[in-house]
């Protein structure tokens, strides 16, 4: 049956779009389905930002994003130091020769950049702004029912439409959802030292509190992860209060810290779908997979899935094979879902370790950042395991990948 498009994408925010220029330049036809029309970036820092890994930065580049993502405002971690009670695990991009371990860019920078590459490939379409009312999933050919009435017919529907995704509950894709019982609160704060480039994260018995320093020296964005009723005792607060509550919980080691931005509070929850893929849709991102954002891997996590697909869909079209086939889609899924569990387990269980009120758990949490500030091998190991330097990568997560 013929189609309008080989391959429709709901959702275009960083992982959609990022699938989308994956597939820019090659021979499948893509629809880009995105209700949120573009924000021109202003003056004023955003107050949502991503830590963007050195194997995210590599994608970007591949795809030729990345040099509109304005350099100049991104700040970037050379350090990490992080902290609980008197044990300290430190990390330095230096140890493994890179010149940083991490950029923090606005997450509407990212978005800006993407949309404007992908309007550069003759087979992409964007349609924004468009909201999927329908889906339709037949034996070969997946309609899409826009809210203007519009009805779009594929071979394969992507579903980068977040935690709640439409398409992962079309497809009838179980979703195991467990609420971590906190909240993290987001703001921009200024810090009267130098914050020298240098990620600080405090775990505190109500969760953890991360300094991500920006490209101003004296701003850094806090994610401060508190238990529920810890979270909106502080969101109650004005902002001197706040500060107050929050410089006691950080310490003095940047001297005074004062808010200035507003502050928002996201519940927590782990999610993870019991499959990536269905009968001709498959998932992506958040619609796949969520995390604690303590490591700041989530986003990162999502770009490696849009690559990866990016990859088995390109190939596929190579040899001709029906993009919704099951076979090719659990290659995706093999691919990725190790990886993103791993993950889950890791950030998840670090919450709980150091967010235990039993404090022979905590004291070994604790013990454990000691010993492993003793073991460079081992430090170094999780600095290239977090930064995408070892492991299985998609070939646009390579760096200096030639075209």
């Amino acid at each position: 049956m013929k189609t309008d498009y080989d391959i429709i994408i709901s959702g275009g925010g960083m992982v959609g779009a990022t699938l989308a220029c994956a597939l820019g330049g090659g021979s499948l036809k893509v629809a880009l389905i995105e209700s949120q029309v573009i924000l021109p970036v202003q003056g004023g820092q955003d107050l949502r930002v991503s830590a963007i890994t050195p194997a995210s930065r590599a994608v970007f580049e591949n795809i030729g994003a990345w040099t509109g993502m304005n350099s100049a405002r991104h700040g970037s971690i050379e350090a990490m130091h992080i902290w609980e009670g008197d044990n300290a695990l430190n990390f330095n991009s230096a140890d493994i020769g890179e010149p940083c371990l991490a950029w923090i860019i606005e997450n509407r920078l990212l978005v800006n950049a993407l949309r404007q590459r992908l309007e550069q490939f003759s087979n992409i379409t964007l349609l924004c702004p468009a909201k999927v009312n329908a889906i339709e999933i037949g034996e070969t050919v997946v309609t899409t029912t826009l809210a203007d009435g519009r009805r779009i017919r594929a071979t394969l529907l992507v579903g980068a439409d977040g935690a709640e995704s439409q398409v992962r509950q079309a497809a009838g894709i179980d979703w195991k959802r467990h609420d971590l019982g906190q909240a993290a609160i987001v703001a921009n704060v200024h810090v009267e030292r130098d914050h020298e480039r240098i990620a600080r994260q405090h775990f505190l018995s109500t969760g953890p509190l991360a300094l991500l320093p920006l490209a101003d020296p004296h701003s850094v964005s806090i994610v401060w992860s508190a238990d529920t009723d810890r979270a909106h005792a502080l969101m109650a607060l004005d902002d001197r209060l706040f500060e107050t509550e929050l410089q006691e919980a950080f310490g003095v080691s940047l001297g005074v810290l004062k808010v200035t931005s507003e502050r928002i509070a996201i519940p927590l929850a782990l999610g993870f779908a019991q499959a990536y893929a269905g009968h001709r849709v498959v998932l992506v991102g958040d619609a796949a997979h969520t995390v604690h954002p303590l490591a700041g891997q989530g986003v990162n996590l999502g770009i490696l899935d849009a690559a990866t697909l990016a990859e088995t869909l390109s190939d596929a079209a190579v040899s001709r094979r029906d993009l919704g086939a099951n076979g090719l889609l659990r290659r995706y899924e093999r691919a990725r879902k190790g990886a993103d569990l791993g993950m889950q387990a890791v950030t998840g269980g670090l919450r709980y370790v150091f967010g235990s009120q039993l404090q022979g758990i905590r004291r070994i949490g604790s013990a454990g950042l000691g010993l492993s500030e003793r073991l460079p091998g081992l430090k170094n190991f999780l600095m290239r395991r977090a930064s995408g330097l070892v492991g299985e990568l998609p070939r646009l997560a390579r760096r200096h990948l030639n075209y």
